[in-house]
């Protein structure tokens, strides 16, 4: 499992492997929750581009759906996305499957590869930040970078009206 600068190392890496154009900061204020990252970086909640790791329901395997700061997931569209149904991931699981703890999972550097959904509100944004591999760590990239750096899917997943 990846912690504290081992996982922003793997964060680091895997964007460099990809030659994006990004900035990763290690701050020392916590950066897990959208509120908290939004505030050290100085940016709209919405931009926060916040992972999220659920479990395929039938089949076990681990889904990552990264959504905007302020959208809340709509399990049911990803679920149809992804052709099954959604289930929660404990702190466990995202350990194991991802190499990374919650509050500090990237969209990307996983041990191994995830189906990846992208929520389609972060491209309207010049550029987004997200988790860089620690509780405390964020990047910023620009949407479409971090859609093909992660190897995501974009799609409507945001829950609207509640």
């Amino acid at each position: 499992m990846a912690t504290g600068s081992a996982g922003v190392a793997r964060v680091r890496s895997a964007l460099a492997a990809r030659g994006v154009s990004f900035e990763i900061r290690e701050l020392a204020q916590s950066t897990r929750t959208v509120a908290d990252a939004a505030r050290a970086v100085g940016c709209d909640p919405a931009q926060i581009a916040k992972s999220i790791i659920f479990r395929g329901a039938a089949s076990g395997r681990p889904v990552l759906v990264v959504a905007s700061g302020t959208n809340r997931v709509d399990e049911t569209a990803v679920g149809a996305w992804l052709g099954e149904r959604l289930a929660k991931a404990d702190a466990d699981f995202v350990r194991r499957e991802c190499g990374f703890v919650i509050g500090g999972v990237p969209p990307l550097g996983h041990v191994r590869p995830l189906v990846t959904f992208i929520d389609a509100d972060l491209l309207a944004f010049d550029d987004v930040w997200a988790a860089a591999g620690a509780p405390n760590a964020v990047f910023r990239i620009a949407p479409a970078d971090l859609v093909a750096c992660s190897d995501g899917t974009v799609a409507e997943i945001a829950l609207r009206g509640i």
